[in-house]
């Protein structure tokens, strides 16, 4: 393809923001007539589209292999752009002076770890086919420690679910929804789990599995270390995930240990190989909040999307 056209500043004024769209369904269904197909228009129109993206990018963001489309390194690395600048777009022109949920069509986006998703997940499911039945949830789980970047993360969703992660540079509100207790996480083999007691002095020099810390470094800001931290642990790191659900698939049949959340460690069937044991020492309740950005603090929209995160929080309640 030939070089792309030197770049310059794009300005929304001479933007076709209709090919945002068109680019997320493109990336989603990678197919120009399913594409077409959900948007509603015809596929020469879709295809015309394609062809001004390609021409803007200079990439030719999908490309037939084997008889079907794939992503290419750019559109790959777009896609959760797209999506996220959508959501955000949707979320502006979906603001009013009145919202009625069973009538609204707006997609609604929350960011969490897949910790508090797999809590309040089933019960916000449910009472949102029941009120907003029209309504689409994306729920969009952290890949990592949320960090620096929190500041243009959270203008860009309707709220994000996390314990408190200090000082923000710009203005947000947050609500509690719910606490939960650390946990002891070891094989079901391991001797602790038969041992009448144990203390820190057992469990500091084990191999640690901890999710969510950020680099090999410490500390972090990962919940569970700054838990180990505050214990006066600095913790032999032999695993880090991007996941809590994940962590029990490493500790089973090994000698390592984690702090693991007790409302998770309660859904472990016993196949999994794993026990849950409490703490020998106390240790800081987990406090789980819904942020968001104070300009959605009047949203009718919003306020009725806080309104049943914290409903399904409090029907989750242990």
């Amino acid at each position: 393809m030939a070089a792309p056209p030197a770049r310059t500043p794009a300005h929304l004024a001479n933007l076709d923001l209709n090919l945002l769209v068109t680019l997320r369904e493109l990336f989603r269904e990678r197919n120009v007539t399913r594409a077409a197909r959900r948007l509603g228009v015809s596929q020469p129109a879709v295809s015309a589209a394609l062809s001004r993206l390609r021409r803007h990018f200079g990439d030719e963001l999908l490309v037939r292999t084997g008889g079907v489309y794939v992503l290419t390194p750019l559109a790959t690395q777009l896609t959760e752009q797209v999506e996220t600048v959508c959501a955000a777009t949707e979320r502006l022109f979906a603001t009013g002076s009145a919202f009625e949920p069973a009538d609204s069509r707006r997609e609604f986006t929350l960011l969490m770890s897949d910790y508090p998703a797999t809590v309040l997940g089933d019960r916000l499911s449910r009472l949102l086919a029941r009120e907003a039945p029209r309504a689409a949830l994306h729920m969009r789980l952290v890949r990592e420690t949320i960090g620096g970047d929190i500041v243009e993360t959270i203008r860009l969703v309707d709220g994000m679910v996390s314990p408190r992660l200090g000082h923000f540079r710009t203005p947000v509100s947050s609500q509690h929804l719910f606490t939960d207790r650390w946990m002891c996480l070891l094989s079901a083999d391991h001797p602790l789990c038969e041992a009448d007691s144990f203390g820190l002095e057992d469990l500091t020099p084990l191999p640690w599995v901890v999710p969510y810390h950020r680099d090999a470094g410490y500390p972090s800001a990962s919940p569970a270390t700054r838990q180990l931290t505050a214990l006066g642990i600095r913790p032999r790191i032999a695993v880090r995930v991007e996941s809590y659900r994940a962590v029990p698939d490493f500790i089973a049949g090994t000698g390592r240990v984690a702090l693991y959340p007790a409302r998770l460690a309660a859904r472990l069937p016993a196949e999994r190989g794993v026990r849950a044991l409490p703490w020998p020492v106390p240790v800081d309740e987990i406090d789980e909040l819904l942020w968001w950005d104070t300009v959605y603090d009047k949203d009718p929209a919003n306020v009725w999307l806080r309104d049943l995160v914290a409903r399904a929080a409090a029907e989750a309640a242990p």
